[in-house]
């Protein structure tokens, strides 16, 4: 699954660690949005179309979080 920067943020962002709880809490904030953050939506619904087509190991291997080395 080819995810863009901006869903990769968008997933960063939200992700409480599993694909069910990303698609849940990603559900909860689109009911959120107001009718001018259409593009928010877009993006919103981009990313959860993506997410009910993966499996929870995809999931996992998707670099939400980089190792930062200090």
């Amino acid at each position: 699954m080819n995810f863009t920067g901006e869903e990769l943020t968008l997933m960063m962002l939200y992700s409480p660690g599993t694909r069910r709880g990303l698609i849940t809490t990603l559900e909860g904030m689109r009911q959120e949005l107001t009718k001018s953050e259409r593009r928010l939506r877009s993006l919103t619904d981009s990313v959860l179309d993506k997410l009910v087509q993966m499996t929870d190991e995809e999931f996992d291997r998707l670099p939400l979080y980089p190792d930062l080395e200090l």
